[in-house]
């Protein structure tokens, strides 16, 4: 079965999708409703909805699971089907005004699609993995040039059952082994035989070859896939600039240079940070500052100059947690330093001295989850020390990060604890989602809770 499950998945999946979306609906109304926060409502009135729904899932191809997509990849494409249907719920459905607009009732909505049509998208992910393993729904490929990362590739199809994709062999003009069928002139008189889907071509093909090989594909309905050398095999993610007629690879871009990405991020730091500030900072900031000058003289706050975004320079703002001093800002805290004040000790080990900083976030100096900013001078001695560190400040620098719920938190003592976290931060910068910011923020309060061992 080749072809005949792509006609008819679309159609399978669409009907399931349906009566997943109506059981979540439904659940999510029958919590909402027990916990007298909404008012009942008939299970006819949840129909639109899942039709809705839908209308929406058809019209961004969400049947369309990729065949090399990870289940990261299904839950930020549902996430995102997730925030336009929220969205389109909000302004239609009735029962959400009555009797005024109700936020809470939007964002258990959210939240339990998420979790409850999340786990059936990656069911059936993880179902087509599994088809596909066993040799069904499979494309039809060859590699026209064998030289340098093309045996990678076919090693891929090889371990990577789940794939589906089913490698017939190579062409090319010098290499001679087992599975090369025959030179590059070849190819075109075996093409037709071969009932082919993918064509995977080497980039060291003379351009002239490579521009025959794309017109036969194109007249032949066949996609044509180019496997980059091995210095661009390097990179993780690569896009494409168009300037004009000319095309150029973007081999260092990032999740968040997506404006999308970039703005879904931002709404939801000024969002949480307004929410801090209202509902803890406007209580925390009078009781702290009057048991900080009650055990020390001087300023509540601590403002020292640290490096942000493109190494930008702000204002970080902490409560003060040590006596005034003259190296605050090139001498690490350290274990039982003199410094540190009672009350001091306390907001350190809560990490309640970082609070503040969500003030820094709404400003947009920081946000809530990235590269922990480290001060002035200490940026300028780890940037000779550590190749490549300055690439961590691409980004907003982060309240929590990677790096700190993995441990890498406190005092500096030995050379790779900083590497460490710029590797961690690193990886952080080139792999953002969303779900991974949710993911360390609940960490974050976790290691707050349990593990304070290096917070002094």
């Amino acid at each position: 079965m080749k072809r005949r499950f792509d006609k008819y998945f679309p159609w399978l999946f669409l009907v399931a999708d349906f009566l997943a979306i109506s059981l979540a609906l439904w659940i999510c109304t029958s919590i909402l409703v027990n916990l007298s926060l909404f008012d009942p409502v008939p299970f006819f009135a949840v129909l639109p909805l899942s039709f809705l729904w839908l209308l929406i899932a058809g019209l961004r191809k969400d049947y369309k699971i990729g065949r090399t997509d990870d289940y990261e990849a299904t839950l930020k494409h549902l996430g995102v089907t997730v925030f336009w249907f929220l969205g389109a719920m909000a302004i239609l459905w009735v029962p959400l005004h009555k009797p005024q607009f109700q936020l809470i009732p939007i964002v258990v909505f959210g939240l339990g699609l998420m979790l409850l049509l999340g786990i059936f998208r990656v069911s059936i992910h993880m179902m087509l993995k599994n088809y596909r393993a066993k040799g069904n729904n499979y494309r039809n490929a060859v590699i026209i040039g064998k030289g340098g990362t093309s045996p990678r590739l076919a090693d891929v199809f090889r371990i990577r059952k789940d794939f589906g994709i089913n490698f017939l062999g190579y062409f090319d003009n010098d290499a001679q082994c087992d599975q090369t069928r025959g030179d590059v002139a070849s190819f075109f008189n075996q093409a037709e035989d071969l009932d082919l889907d993918l064509i995977y071509i080497h980039e060291q093909l003379e351009p002239n070859t490579v521009r025959k090989i794309i017109n036969f594909a194109d007249e032949n309905y066949i996609k044509v896939k180019m496997i980059p050398g091995g210095s661009l095999q390097l990179e993780k993610n690569l896009s494409f600039s168009r300037y004009g007629d000319f095309f150029v690879i973007n081999v260092n871009e990032i999740p968040l240079d997506n404006a999308f990405n970039a703005v879904l991020k931002r709404v939801f730091d000024i969002l949480f940070s307004a929410f801090m500030i209202v509902a803890v900072l406007s209580w925390l900031i009078p009781l702290v500052g009057i048991l900080i000058k009650w055990e020390s003289k001087g300023p509540i706050f601590f403002i020292q100059k640290r490096n942000g975004i493109n190494n930008s320079v702000f204002n970080c703002l902490k409560f003060r947690s040590m006596t005034p001093n003259d190296y605050a800002d090139e001498k690490q805290a350290t274990k039982n330093d003199p410094r540190v004040t009672k009350i001091g000790a306390f907001l350190r080990r809560t990490s309640l001295d970082e609070m503040p900083q969500f003030i820094n976030v709404l400003l947009g100096d920081m946000s809530i989850v990235g590269p922990r900013p480290h001060t002035v001078p200490m940026n300028k001695d780890f940037k000779t020390q550590i190749e490549r560190y300055d690439s961590r400040h691409k980004i907003r620098p982060g309240i929590t990060g990677l790096a700190q719920v993995r441990g890498y938190r406190g005092e500096i003592e030995n050379p790779y604890q900083i590497r460490n976290r710029v590797r961690l931060d690193s990886f952080y910068i080139h792999n953002w989602s969303f779900l991974l910011d949710m993911g360390i923020m609940a960490k974050t309060f976790r290691e707050v809770v349990s593990n304070k061992d290096d917070a002094y």
